[in-house]
Protein backbone atom coordinates (compact mmCIF):
# COMPACT_ATOMS: atom_id res chain seq x y z
CA UNK A 1 0.00 0.00 0.00
CA UNK A 2 2.50 2.43 1.44
CA UNK A 3 5.00 1.96 -2.05
CA UNK A 4 1.89 1.62 -4.67
CA UNK A 5 1.20 5.38 -3.11
CA UNK A 6 4.89 6.81 -3.05
CA UNK A 7 7.09 4.44 -5.73
CA UNK A 8 10.07 5.37 -3.97
CA UNK A 9 12.08 6.09 -6.50
CA UNK A 10 13.86 9.91 -8.27
CA UNK A 11 12.08 9.37 -11.69
CA UNK A 12 8.38 9.17 -10.03
CA UNK A 13 9.60 12.25 -7.97
CA UNK A 14 10.40 14.29 -10.95
CA UNK A 15 7.04 12.42 -12.93
CA UNK A 16 5.11 14.00 -9.86
CA UNK A 17 6.92 17.51 -9.67
CA UNK A 18 6.20 17.80 -13.44
CA UNK A 19 2.45 16.75 -13.17
CA UNK A 20 2.33 19.55 -10.20
CA UNK A 21 3.36 22.57 -11.61
CA UNK A 22 0.80 23.72 -13.74
CA UNK A 23 -1.31 23.18 -10.07
CA UNK A 24 1.43 25.10 -8.16
CA UNK A 25 -0.52 28.76 -8.30
CA UNK A 26 -4.04 29.30 -7.60
CA UNK A 27 -5.34 25.61 -7.43
CA UNK A 28 -2.93 24.98 -4.50
CA UNK A 29 -3.50 28.28 -2.57
CA UNK A 30 -7.63 27.78 -2.56
CA UNK A 31 -7.25 23.63 -1.77
CA UNK A 32 -3.94 23.10 0.16
CA UNK A 33 -6.33 22.79 3.26
CA UNK A 34 -8.99 20.38 2.20
CA UNK A 35 -8.26 16.76 3.11
CA UNK A 36 -11.27 14.82 1.58
CA UNK A 37 -9.60 11.44 2.24
CA UNK A 38 -7.00 8.88 1.30
CA UNK A 39 -8.43 7.99 -1.99
CA UNK A 40 -9.79 11.57 -2.78
CA UNK A 41 -7.55 13.61 -5.36
CA UNK A 42 -5.93 16.48 -3.53
CA UNK A 43 -4.75 19.98 -4.30
CA UNK A 44 -1.03 19.50 -2.57
CA UNK A 45 1.40 17.53 -3.98
CA UNK A 46 2.77 14.96 -2.64
CA UNK A 47 6.44 15.15 -2.89
CA UNK A 48 7.08 15.31 1.09
CA UNK A 49 8.38 11.81 1.25
CA UNK A 50 11.04 12.28 -1.35
CA UNK A 51 11.86 15.78 -0.49
CA UNK A 52 12.55 14.62 3.41
CA UNK A 53 14.92 11.94 1.58
CA UNK A 54 16.46 14.22 -1.11
CA UNK A 55 15.75 12.46 -3.47
CA UNK A 56 14.99 15.48 -4.99
CA UNK A 57 15.43 19.10 -3.63
CA UNK A 58 13.92 22.36 -2.79
CA UNK A 59 15.81 24.24 -5.20
CA UNK A 60 14.65 21.41 -8.00
CA UNK A 61 11.27 22.08 -6.79
CA UNK A 62 10.72 25.53 -6.34
CA UNK A 63 12.81 26.48 -9.71
CA UNK A 64 10.15 23.80 -11.72
CA UNK A 65 7.48 26.13 -9.72
CA UNK A 66 8.91 29.84 -11.13
CA UNK A 67 9.96 28.64 -14.08
CA UNK A 68 5.56 28.11 -14.88
CA UNK A 69 4.49 30.41 -11.98
CA UNK A 70 5.42 33.75 -10.57
CA UNK A 71 6.41 33.91 -7.32
CA UNK A 72 3.46 36.06 -6.32
CA UNK A 73 1.43 33.59 -7.74
CA UNK A 74 3.16 30.38 -6.12
CA UNK A 75 3.63 32.19 -2.87
CA UNK A 76 1.56 29.71 -0.68
CA UNK A 77 3.55 26.67 -2.32
CA UNK A 78 6.96 28.28 -2.34
CA UNK A 79 5.87 29.35 1.37
CA UNK A 80 4.97 25.52 2.34
CA UNK A 81 8.35 24.04 0.64
CA UNK A 82 10.64 26.84 2.74
CA UNK A 83 8.83 25.75 5.75
CA UNK A 84 11.02 22.79 6.26
CA UNK A 85 14.22 24.80 5.24
CA UNK A 86 13.04 27.50 8.02
CA UNK A 87 12.86 24.34 10.56
CA UNK A 88 15.86 22.64 9.38
CA UNK A 89 18.13 25.97 10.05
CA UNK A 90 16.13 26.69 13.20
CA UNK A 91 16.74 23.25 15.07
CA UNK A 92 20.19 23.68 13.36
CA UNK A 93 21.20 26.30 15.61
CA UNK A 94 19.39 24.67 18.48
CA UNK A 95 20.26 21.16 19.13
CA UNK A 96 19.56 21.08 22.31
CA UNK A 97 15.58 21.02 21.51
CA UNK A 98 16.30 17.75 19.64
CA UNK A 99 18.09 15.94 23.06
CA UNK A 100 15.26 17.37 24.91
CA UNK A 101 12.62 15.96 22.86
CA UNK A 102 14.54 13.03 22.90
CA UNK A 103 14.91 12.80 26.61
CA UNK A 104 11.24 13.84 26.95
CA UNK A 105 9.46 10.56 25.34
CA UNK A 106 9.27 8.52 28.50
CA UNK A 107 6.27 6.45 28.70
CA UNK A 108 6.64 4.61 31.66
CA UNK A 109 5.76 7.04 33.76
CA UNK A 110 2.64 7.96 32.28
CA UNK A 111 -0.19 7.62 34.39
CA UNK A 112 -2.92 6.31 32.13
CA UNK A 113 -0.99 4.06 29.62
CA UNK A 114 -4.56 3.04 28.56
CA UNK A 115 -5.42 6.26 27.31
CA UNK A 116 -2.08 6.43 25.43
CA UNK A 117 -3.00 2.83 24.02
CA UNK A 118 -6.32 3.70 23.20
CA UNK A 119 -4.93 6.91 21.37
CA UNK A 120 -2.31 4.68 19.31
CA UNK A 121 -4.80 2.40 18.24
CA UNK A 122 -7.21 4.83 17.13
CA UNK A 123 -9.94 3.53 20.25
CA UNK A 124 -11.13 6.72 21.50
CA UNK A 125 -14.22 7.12 19.69
CA UNK A 126 -13.75 10.91 18.30
CA UNK A 127 -14.90 11.46 14.97
CA UNK A 128 -12.09 11.72 12.22
CA UNK A 129 -8.99 10.80 15.24
CA UNK A 130 -9.37 7.18 14.92
CA UNK A 131 -9.40 7.43 11.26
CA UNK A 132 -6.51 8.98 11.08
CA UNK A 133 -4.92 7.00 13.28
CA UNK A 134 -5.80 4.01 10.63
CA UNK A 135 -4.36 5.87 7.81
CA UNK A 136 -1.26 6.75 9.31
CA UNK A 137 -0.33 3.52 9.95
CA UNK A 138 -1.94 2.07 6.80
CA UNK A 139 -0.32 4.78 4.42
CA UNK A 140 2.44 6.02 6.24
CA UNK A 141 1.32 9.69 5.11
CA UNK A 142 -1.33 12.21 6.28
CA UNK A 143 -2.78 15.52 4.79
CA UNK A 144 -0.53 18.32 6.59
CA UNK A 145 -4.08 19.98 8.42
CA UNK A 146 -4.79 16.94 9.20
CA UNK A 147 -1.65 16.71 11.62
CA UNK A 148 -2.29 19.73 12.92
CA UNK A 149 -5.72 18.53 14.15
CA UNK A 150 -4.31 15.03 15.33
CA UNK A 151 -1.72 16.80 17.33
CA UNK A 152 -4.23 19.74 18.48
CA UNK A 153 -6.87 17.07 19.67
CA UNK A 154 -3.67 14.63 21.55
CA UNK A 155 -2.53 17.53 23.32
CA UNK A 156 -5.49 19.21 23.80
CA UNK A 157 -8.34 16.51 24.04
CA UNK A 158 -6.75 13.50 25.19
CA UNK A 159 -4.33 15.46 27.12
CA UNK A 160 -1.52 13.36 26.14
CA UNK A 161 2.10 14.27 26.06
CA UNK A 162 3.17 16.15 22.87
CA UNK A 163 6.46 14.27 22.64
CA UNK A 164 4.63 11.24 22.59
CA UNK A 165 2.52 12.28 19.73
CA UNK A 166 5.40 13.07 17.68
CA UNK A 167 7.26 9.97 18.51
CA UNK A 168 4.25 8.38 16.69
CA UNK A 169 4.62 10.15 14.08
CA UNK A 170 7.80 9.74 13.50
CA UNK A 171 7.30 5.51 13.89
CA UNK A 172 4.79 5.83 10.88
CA UNK A 173 5.14 8.98 9.07
CA UNK A 174 6.80 7.96 5.64
CA UNK A 175 8.17 11.57 5.44
CA UNK A 176 8.88 12.39 9.36
CA UNK A 177 11.42 14.78 9.69
CA UNK A 178 13.19 15.32 13.01
CA UNK A 179 13.06 19.08 12.74
CA UNK A 180 9.26 19.79 11.07
CA UNK A 181 7.85 17.07 12.86
CA UNK A 182 9.61 18.11 16.45
CA UNK A 183 8.62 21.68 15.51
CA UNK A 184 5.52 21.53 14.26
CA UNK A 185 4.71 19.58 17.56
CA UNK A 186 5.76 22.37 19.36
CA UNK A 187 3.81 24.94 17.65
CA UNK A 188 0.97 23.15 18.38
CA UNK A 189 1.55 23.01 21.55
CA UNK A 190 2.53 26.88 22.29
CA UNK A 191 6.46 25.86 23.03
CA UNK A 192 7.44 26.84 19.72
CA UNK A 193 5.94 30.54 19.71
CA UNK A 194 6.20 30.83 23.10
CA UNK A 195 2.26 30.92 24.11
CA UNK A 196 0.66 30.74 20.63
CA UNK A 197 -1.08 27.44 20.38
CA UNK A 198 -3.37 25.88 17.63
CA UNK A 199 -6.88 24.33 18.29
CA UNK A 200 -9.19 21.71 16.51
CA UNK A 201 -12.14 22.95 16.07
CA UNK A 202 -15.26 21.06 14.82
CA UNK A 203 -16.41 23.40 12.74
CA UNK A 204 -12.96 23.88 10.90
CA UNK A 205 -12.35 20.35 10.88
CA UNK A 206 -15.92 19.52 8.90
CA UNK A 207 -15.13 22.16 6.34
CA UNK A 208 -12.38 21.14 5.64
CA UNK A 209 -13.44 17.51 5.44
CA UNK A 210 -15.84 18.56 3.17
CA UNK A 211 -18.51 17.08 6.13
CA UNK A 212 -16.64 13.85 6.45
CA UNK A 213 -15.79 14.44 10.29
CA UNK A 214 -18.02 16.39 12.41
CA UNK A 215 -16.05 15.71 15.83
CA UNK A 216 -18.18 16.06 19.44
CA UNK A 217 -16.28 16.81 22.53
CA UNK A 218 -12.81 18.63 21.24
CA UNK A 219 -11.38 20.84 23.92
CA UNK A 220 -12.49 24.55 24.11
CA UNK A 221 -9.47 26.37 24.60
CA UNK A 222 -5.83 24.98 23.64
CA UNK A 223 -3.60 26.68 27.12
CA UNK A 224 -0.11 26.26 26.13
CA UNK A 225 2.13 24.23 27.73
CA UNK A 226 5.56 25.36 29.48
CA UNK A 227 9.29 24.81 29.97
CA UNK A 228 12.32 25.51 30.87
CA UNK A 229 14.31 28.11 29.24
CA UNK A 230 15.77 27.25 25.96
CA UNK A 231 19.26 27.43 25.70
CA UNK A 232 20.56 30.59 22.99
CA UNK A 233 20.95 30.23 19.20
CA UNK A 234 24.29 29.07 18.38
CA UNK A 235 26.39 29.49 15.21
CA UNK A 236 26.03 26.30 12.29
CA UNK A 237 28.95 24.46 12.44
CA UNK A 238 31.77 25.78 10.21
CA UNK A 239 32.48 23.20 7.90
CA UNK A 240 36.28 22.90 6.83
CA UNK A 241 36.90 22.74 3.10
CA UNK A 242 39.51 20.16 1.69
CA UNK A 243 41.32 19.14 -1.50
CA UNK A 244 38.65 18.50 -4.02
CA UNK A 245 41.73 16.42 -5.95
CA UNK A 246 42.19 14.13 -3.00
CA UNK A 247 40.75 10.62 -3.70
CA UNK A 248 37.79 9.69 -1.60
CA UNK A 249 34.84 7.68 -0.79
CA UNK A 250 31.48 8.64 -1.51
CA UNK A 251 28.99 8.23 2.03
CA UNK A 252 25.42 8.21 1.47
CA UNK A 253 22.63 8.46 4.15
CA UNK A 254 18.93 8.87 4.06
CA UNK A 255 19.68 12.71 4.52
CA UNK A 256 20.35 13.69 1.23
CA UNK A 257 19.80 10.30 -1.75
CA UNK A 258 20.44 12.75 -4.48
CA UNK A 259 23.87 13.32 -3.92
CA UNK A 260 25.28 14.12 -7.55
CA UNK A 261 26.35 17.62 -6.26
CA UNK A 262 29.26 16.15 -4.72
CA UNK A 263 30.15 14.18 -7.72
CA UNK A 264 29.81 17.13 -10.13
CA UNK A 265 32.30 19.18 -7.83
CA UNK A 266 34.82 16.40 -7.11
CA UNK A 267 35.77 14.44 -9.26
CA UNK A 268 38.30 12.43 -7.48
CA UNK A 269 35.15 10.66 -5.50
CA UNK A 270 36.23 6.95 -6.85
CA UNK A 271 33.69 4.71 -4.78
CA UNK A 272 30.55 5.08 -3.10
CA UNK A 273 28.46 3.12 0.25
CA UNK A 274 25.00 3.87 1.05
CA UNK A 275 23.76 3.26 4.29
CA UNK A 276 20.26 2.87 5.64
CA UNK A 277 20.37 2.01 9.22
CA UNK A 278 17.61 0.38 10.62
CA UNK A 279 18.20 2.02 13.68
CA UNK A 280 17.89 5.75 12.90
CA UNK A 281 14.83 4.84 11.12
CA UNK A 282 12.38 4.44 14.29
CA UNK A 283 9.04 3.28 11.86
CA UNK A 284 9.03 0.58 9.55
CA UNK A 285 7.33 2.41 7.00
CA UNK A 286 9.88 4.80 6.47
CA UNK A 287 12.72 2.22 6.71
CA UNK A 288 10.75 0.15 3.80
CA UNK A 289 10.86 3.61 1.48
CA UNK A 290 14.53 4.54 2.12
CA UNK A 291 15.83 0.78 1.74
CA UNK A 292 14.08 0.71 -1.33
CA UNK A 293 15.40 4.56 -2.13
CA UNK A 294 18.65 3.08 -1.39
CA UNK A 295 18.46 1.25 -4.39
CA UNK A 296 17.49 3.71 -6.63
CA UNK A 297 20.37 6.00 -5.58
CA UNK A 298 22.56 2.56 -6.43
CA UNK A 299 21.37 1.62 -9.87
CA UNK A 300 22.47 5.86 -10.56
CA UNK A 301 25.38 5.63 -9.26
CA UNK A 302 27.15 2.76 -10.62
CA UNK A 303 26.61 3.63 -14.00
CA UNK A 304 28.74 7.10 -12.39
CA UNK A 305 31.29 5.13 -10.77
CA UNK A 306 31.87 1.63 -12.43
CA UNK A 307 29.87 -0.26 -10.44
CA UNK A 308 31.86 0.67 -7.42
CA UNK A 309 28.84 0.80 -5.20
CA UNK A 310 28.27 -0.77 -2.18
CA UNK A 311 24.50 -1.05 0.07
CA UNK A 312 25.06 -1.75 3.65
CA UNK A 313 22.66 -1.24 6.50
CA UNK A 314 24.87 -0.64 9.65
CA UNK A 315 26.24 2.78 10.28
CA UNK A 316 29.07 2.92 12.34
CA UNK A 317 33.06 3.07 12.64
CA UNK A 318 34.23 -0.54 11.52
CA UNK A 319 31.64 -0.04 8.76
CA UNK A 320 33.34 3.23 7.65
CA UNK A 321 36.80 2.31 8.10
CA UNK A 322 36.01 -1.68 6.26
CA UNK A 323 34.47 0.63 3.05
CA UNK A 324 37.36 3.54 2.86
CA UNK A 325 40.16 0.62 2.81
CA UNK A 326 38.60 -1.78 0.42
CA UNK A 327 38.70 0.94 -1.99
CA UNK A 328 42.27 2.36 -0.85
CA UNK A 329 40.94 6.32 0.39
CA UNK A 330 41.59 8.02 3.37
CA UNK A 331 38.78 10.36 2.94
CA UNK A 332 35.35 9.85 3.02
CA UNK A 333 32.84 12.69 1.44
CA UNK A 334 29.21 13.02 2.51
CA UNK A 335 26.34 15.35 2.25
CA UNK A 336 25.91 17.05 5.70
CA UNK A 337 23.56 15.79 7.89
CA UNK A 338 21.40 18.26 9.99
CA UNK A 339 20.33 17.73 13.09
CA UNK A 340 18.39 14.19 13.76
CA UNK A 341 19.33 10.41 14.08
CA UNK A 342 22.05 10.07 11.21
CA UNK A 343 23.91 13.59 12.81
CA UNK A 344 23.83 11.93 16.06
CA UNK A 345 25.23 8.55 15.11
CA UNK A 346 28.05 10.10 12.88
CA UNK A 347 29.07 12.57 15.66
CA UNK A 348 29.17 9.07 17.85
CA UNK A 349 31.62 7.05 15.12
CA UNK A 350 33.66 10.47 14.26
CA UNK A 351 36.30 9.96 16.72
CA UNK A 352 36.96 6.29 15.72
CA UNK A 353 36.97 6.60 12.38
CA UNK A 354 40.06 10.03 12.62
CA UNK A 355 42.24 7.64 14.87
CA UNK A 356 41.87 5.11 12.00
CA UNK A 357 43.81 8.02 9.63
CA UNK A 358 40.36 8.51 8.01
CA UNK A 359 38.88 11.52 7.31
CA UNK A 360 35.45 12.90 6.73
CA UNK A 361 34.34 15.79 5.02
CA UNK A 362 31.25 17.36 5.50
CA UNK A 363 29.72 19.00 2.74
CA UNK A 364 26.32 21.52 3.16
CA UNK A 365 24.50 22.12 0.14
CA UNK A 366 24.60 25.73 -0.80
CA UNK A 367 21.06 25.96 -0.52
CA UNK A 368 21.38 25.85 3.01
CA UNK A 369 24.09 27.54 3.49
CA UNK A 370 22.27 30.55 2.02
CA UNK A 371 18.77 30.31 4.02
CA UNK A 372 19.34 28.44 7.63
CA UNK A 373 21.12 31.78 9.66
CA UNK A 374 17.92 33.68 8.80
CA UNK A 375 16.14 30.99 10.53
CA UNK A 376 16.88 32.90 13.80
CA UNK A 377 13.51 33.94 14.92
CA UNK A 378 10.00 33.42 13.71
CA UNK A 379 8.98 32.30 10.04
CA UNK A 380 7.55 35.52 9.36
CA UNK A 381 10.96 37.13 9.95
CA UNK A 382 12.44 34.48 7.67
CA UNK A 383 9.64 34.58 5.19
CA UNK A 384 10.92 38.53 4.16
CA UNK A 385 14.46 36.99 3.30
CA UNK A 386 12.54 34.78 0.73
CA UNK A 387 11.99 36.57 -2.65
CA UNK A 388 15.53 38.11 -2.20
CA UNK A 389 17.35 34.88 -2.11
CA UNK A 390 15.41 33.19 -4.47
CA UNK A 391 15.54 35.97 -7.04
CA UNK A 392 19.24 35.70 -6.86
CA UNK A 393 19.21 31.65 -7.12
CA UNK A 394 16.93 31.70 -9.84
CA UNK A 395 19.04 34.00 -11.72
CA UNK A 396 21.61 31.37 -11.89
CA UNK A 397 19.64 28.40 -12.87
Amino acid sequence: MIHSLFPPTREVALERLRDFVPSAGSHYTQGRNTDAGPDAPSATSRLSPYLRRRMITEEEIISAVLSANSLQAAEKFVQEVLWRTYWKGWLEQRPSVWARFLASRDRESLADATALADAEEGRTGIDGFDDWVRELRETGYLHNHARMWFASIWIFTLRLPWALGADFFLRHLIDADPASNTLSWRWVAGLQTVGKTYLATQDNIARYTQGRYVPRGLAREAIALTEAPLEPAQPLRVLTSHDLATPALLLVTDEDMYPDFLLTDRPSIRAATIIVDPDLLWGDAALAFAASAADDVAVRLRGALDDRVTVTRRLDAQTLINAAHAFGVDRIVTAYAPVGPVADRLADVATAVAKAGIVIEWVRRDWDTRFWPHATKGFFAFKERIPTILLHRHRRL
